[in-house]
């Protein structure tokens, strides 16, 4: 057994992101072997039983504040510039997590900072340097390459200004996640494409030696804790968006798809219903609602009635790195996918079998009417991929690789406690 300090930048409860969903049970499968101490960032919209859920878990939780305003934005603007770092890592640079980290550590003799996404990348190498004589080993959980995520989204960008950010942002995360990798003792990555990418930063006598220090690990689900949807009757046909609507790549994906594919669909099928469910929509999202076909509900606490309802579960992304847990959360719930590849990424799908893949808005929107309209291909669809998530996707077999990394990085034997 091993004392572990686990590092995050949300609260992972409940399970209303990938992130979390990453976190939470990353978190449970540790804790199965180890002592975890975990430090996250707190919103005010966090709740509090969430907190105490997770306490349950670890041995100890110590959520801190965010603090995120206008001014806070110039300020790490700024200090990007100056730095070369990229703005979205100042931005988030908070003396409160640092004291809590030293004050940590120098109680606590960890023997591994978790550090999860590269959002907390820095704060892991402040625990292993405060923490004196005796420096605990160092793993960053990346997720994905960010940099290009932010390069793809540069690419997709219409406006100069937010243009010219991103393609800025993707210069910086290219160099701080390089230096990243460098800095770590291992790295976990959700996607081997992700991995390949990070890697990719260096040159091939580097590549090769760093290489060793990476796994590959995928985002999973506990099919045990989810029981698929009973699909209701009388309602119209009904497609359904989910994601967090502050997220850009979100964002312009459903407008493209309510700008080109949406009304595609209804030329064959009028009463066809577009439901838009993720926190916090920007103003051009709200407006798509003033078509009484489209309903935008902004964040819901209980998902199941607008479920019941879904004909077709929609990923409409055209830029992202790593994993969208929403697919695996549509197969838990036995839900019919249509995807774009790059909404896809990163999942072992079969296409045609548990999911159809579409790129352009014609063949997005022949492929959802094609589930609207053939009810054996939109229930084999539900069944298909509700056994694939379960066969392929559960925590509890996939996440033992994890074991292997920490046998590396503590010696053989103490991974299993």
């Amino acid at each position: 057994m091993a004392k572990i300090l686990y590092l995050t930048q949300v609260l992972p409860y409940p399970l209303d992101s990938g992130a979390k969903v990453r976190q939470y049970h990353m978190l449970r499968h540790l804790a199965r072997r180890h002592e975890v101490t975990l430090v996250s960032f707190s919103r005010p919209d966090d709740p509090p039983s969430a907190t105490a859920h997770l306490a349950e878990i670890c041995q100890a939780v110590y959520p801190v504040a965010m603090r995120r305003s206008a001014w806070r934005n110039v300020c790490a603007g700024v200090r990007g510039v100056l730095t070369g770092q990229p703005i979205v890592v100042t931005r988030d640079e908070i003396g409160e997590m640092k004291a809590t980290i030293r004050r940590l550590v120098q109680q606590t003799g960890f023997e591994v900072v978790h550090a999860d996404q590269i959002s907390m990348a820095g704060y892991g190498q402040f625990a292993a340097q405060v923490s004196g004589a005796h420096r605990p080993k160092t793993l960053l959980d990346a997720h994905n390459a960010v940099y290009v995520l932010s390069r793809r989204m540069a690419e997709t960008e219409p406006g100069k200004i937010l243009r010219i950010v991103m393609q800025r942002e993707a210069r910086a995360f290219t160099r701080y996640e390089a230096a990243m990798c460098r800095s770590y003792d291992a790295l976990l990555t959700v996607t081997q494409e992700d991995q390949e990418h990070l890697l990719a930063l260096f040159a091939p006598d580097e590549r090769d030696g760093l290489a060793g220090k990476f796994a590959t690990v995928p985002i999973c689900v506990d099919p045990a804790q989810v029981p698929m949807v009973t699909q209701g009757d009388g309602h119209p046909p009904t497609i359904l968006h989910l994601g967090t609507m502050f997220w850009p790549p979100n964002i312009s994906g459903v407008l493209w798809f309510a700008a080109e594919v949406l009304p595609r669909i209804h030329e064959q099928i009028p009463e066809a219903r577009f439901v838009v469910i993720g926190k916090n929509p920007p103003r051009e999202v709200e407006s798509l609602a003033t078509d009484p076909r489209v309903q935008v509900t902004g964040y819901v606490d209980d998902l199941l009635p607008y479920l019941e309802q879904t004909d077709v579960f929609v990923v409409p992304l055209h830029a992202g790195s790593g994993m969208r847990v929403k697919i695996l959360d549509a197969w838990l719930w036995g839900l019919p996918v249509v995807s774009t590849p790059i909404g896809a990424e990163g999942i072992r799908v079969q296409n045609e079998n548990n999911i159809l893949l579409a790129e352009s808005a014609a063949a997005f929107a022949q492929a959802i009417l094609r589930l609207l309209r053939d009810r054996t291909l939109n229930r084999e669809l539900r069944e298909n991929g509700r056994a694939w998530v379960e066969s392929h996707y559960g925590w509890q077999s996939v996440y033992e690789r994890v074991d292997r990394v920490y046998t590396r990085l503590l010696g053989t034997g103490q991974a299993t406690g």
